[in-house]
């Protein structure tokens, strides 16, 4: 009988559908309303790495499982956002730590005025050549090092046979930057004539001495400026190929990594530190904010356009 009902009378049937209808929508809003109660009351219980999963606490910056960061902090100086395993900000450019000493890596407690493992005051030192105050223990204005630690490292690395190609290829590249290059006739015709003269000059000289025959070193003919600079554009070549072998690896001490970056820097070219953080090219690595994750030197060209961040 009750299905003759359902059938006979439609509307009773589109009425019963409608009441269905409205139970599930209930139960649907309240299925929501649980499950957004549910995810403020784990908010408010703990924070859950974006990495492992793991719930940690509501104020950690680190996960407990994976160690890795959790959240954004501030910089204590300027209050920009900064990455929580941050210990150098950009943005006003302090180093930030202050449980960990910038030019050893080494933990600190309590607030002496020298870090007990390296003996470096907390405060800076001030470099003895151009006289900037620094943090770390290369200084980021002229590169001189700073204490017994980057001294030690800088000699040792001077011994090896990378640096020394990198001390002579830059000597010369040096060398033709001064260079003026022949660019007609008579400009070869002048260059013959000088070598000459000096040659000659130089003979009555040793003459003069009682020096009966002379050798007179010959002087190397200047090029013209295809040659010349592809010679420079060789000697570029393969100081970058050294710079890529030399590149810092991550570690997990961001002073290590500024140190051995500062102590591989070749002098005499115009050059960048391009970090493995954000990719951008800084003055030097005491200028990134995690250095920790390795980067390189690049050698920059007199008319490039990339953009050096200002980290002085």
């Amino acid at each position: 009988m009750m299905n003759e009902d359902i059938t006979l009378n439609p509307s009773q049937n589109a009425g019963i559908s409608q009441e269905l209808r409205q139970k599930e929508l209930t139960r649907e809003t309240i299925s929501s309303v649980d499950s957004q109660q549910q995810m403020r009351a784990h908010a408010a219980q703990g924070i859950e790495c974006p990495y492992c999963g793991t719930v940690n606490e509501p104020e950690a910056m680190f996960c407990a499982s994976c160690g890795k960061p959790i959240g954004i902090t501030s910089c204590p100086n300027c209050g920009a956002e900064i990455d929580p395993d941050a210990d150098f900000c950009e943005i006003c450019h302090h180093y930030i730590r202050k449980d960990i000493c910038s030019f050893c890596g080494a933990y600190l407690t309590g607030k002496d005025a020298f870090c007990p493992e390296c003996g470096n005051p907390r405060g800076g030192i001030v470099c003895p050549t151009c006289h900037t105050l620094n943090d770390f223990s290369f200084c980021k204005q002229c590169g001189t090092p700073l204490t017994d630690e980057a001294r030690q490292l800088l000699a040792e690395l001077q011994m090896t046979p990378e640096f020394k190609e990198m001390e002579a290829l830059t000597k010369e590249i040096q060398q033709m930057e001064m260079v003026i290059p022949l660019s007609s006739e008579r400009d070869k015709v002048r260059d013959q004539l000088g070598r000459q003269l000096r040659e000659r000059v130089l003979t009555l000289l040793a003459r003069d001495r009682g020096v009966a025959n002379p050798v007179i070193e010959e002087k190397e003919a200047s090029m013209e400026e295809k040659e010349l600079e592809s010679q420079k554009e060789a000697r570029l070549k393969r100081l970058n190929e050294i710079l890529e072998q030399m590149a810092q690896q991550p570690d997990p001490q961001p002073a290590k990594v500024r140190n051995y970056a500062m102590a591989c820097k070749p002098q005499g070219v115009r050059l960048a530190w391009e970090c493995n953080y954000k990719h951008a090219l800084h003055s030097s690595p005491c200028g990134c904010a995690k250095p920790q994750l390795g980067g390189k030197w690049i050698i920059l060209g007199n008319n490039t356009r990339k953009e050096i961040k200002d980290d002085i």
